[in-house]
């Protein structure tokens, strides 16, 4: 049986000895592999965090008496959307004096609602930062390894044409070494298309947890508004 320290040193070798377009379509693909391995991480940690305080902040906002009680202490969760998203409407909510939320009430509730929509695509926005080199990693990584492919393969036809002779012997070092090209590129692109539509999947549910969020908000500050009563 071989030894699988051997056929690790052979892929290695093959590598090493492959020509300078495949060696470059290799270390492209090895970077972007590198890059997006990077992003997932620091992905995962980010959506570990906004969720986490997005519970803490729900629980607080409940549990509070008033608006400014929880606006007192909303500034700690700075890695929560649902808290950004209320830090935005509380600072709309409060441009608005006495007289104008008597006046105007309904105008006015609008004017916070549009800034619970901005800042919700702003939040959104800022999860799906950097999601986009992991969408163009998973479609462009196969056929940047299988461009090394063929070009490998092209390589090998030459030096046949050159040598004269079609053996297993002489075809298999070039037919090898093109394939590692299309292996690696695969290598590169299923991790980011897992993790993007995992990410993708993630911000939707994030989403609707704003939305459901902004719409509470919303109703409360239109009972104060109609009624002229605190929450």
């Amino acid at each position: 049986m071989e030894n699988p320290s051997h056929v690790q040193a052979s892929v290695f070798d093959l590598i090493g000895q492959s020509g300078p377009m495949v060696q470059a379509v290799l270390l492209l693909l090895l970077a972007a592999s590198v890059f997006c391995w990077a992003i997932i991480l620091i992905k995962m940690r980010a959506f570990k965090l906004a969720y986490q305080e997005n519970q803490s902040f729900l629980e607080l906002f409940w549990k509070s008496k008033s608006l400014e009680d929880v606006s007192g202490k909303a500034e700690k969760y700075k890695f929560s959307p649902v808290a950004s998203v209320f830090r935005s409407g509380h600072k709309e909510l409060k441009k608005l004096s006495a007289t104008e939320r008597s006046n105007h009430g309904q105008e006015e509730v609008e004017n916070v609602q549009r800034s619970l929509a901005r800042a919700s695509n702003n939040e959104v926005a800022q999860l799906e930062k950097h999601l986009s080199w992991l969408a163009t990693t998973a479609s462009a990584a196969p056929f940047v390894g299988l461009f090394g492919t063929v070009w490998g393969i092209i390589n090998s036809f030459q030096n046949i044409g050159a040598t004269g002779a079609a053996n297993l012997a002489v075809v298999a070092p070039g037919i090898s070494e093109a394939l590692v090209a299309t292996a690696v590129g695969l290598a590169a692109a299923i991790p980011a298309v897992v993790a993007y539509n995992h990410f993708l999947h993630k911000i939707k549910r994030m989403l609707v947890d704003i939305d459901s969020f902004s719409q509470d908000f919303l109703n409360i500050i239109q009972r104060g508004f109609l009624g002229g009563g605190k929450r």
